[in-house]
């Protein structure tokens, strides 16, 4: 069963919302990497690293792919696509909003 467009950009949004979470996507944006190296990288357990990857990877940021016995992880971008989408409607209200501000402070000088 599909997610609806709302449940999945909460779901995204609630993932981001952990500062740990924002760091693991950083760490990984440029390429792919397993768990145990994700997880060198952080001063906590593996198992918690991969309670964070499973919840990135059902929000949609994440992907994962088995090689041998190990899981690679990477950005999925098409998620990021449709969380920058969702977050553009937002700013392109925010800048009409602005300009007709301005233009009505511009008429009232």
């Amino acid at each position: 069963m599909a997610k609806s467009a709302a449940s999945q950009t909460a779901s995204m949004l609630r993932a981001l919302a952990e500062p740990r979470r924002v760091a693991i996507l950083r760490l990984i944006r440029r390429r792919e990497m397993p768990a145990g190296q994700i997880a060198e990288n952080f001063n906590t357990t593996r198992s918690a690293i991969s309670q964070h990857l499973r919840i990135l990877i059902k929000a949609g940021l994440l992907a994962e792919r088995r090689r041998g016995t190990s899981r690679l992880y990477r950005l999925r971008l098409e998620g990021f696509a449709e969380l920058r989408s969702m977050l553009d409607t937002f700013w392109e209200d925010a800048l009409a909003r602005l300009k007709s501000e301005a233009e009505k402070q511009h008429r009232n000088r």
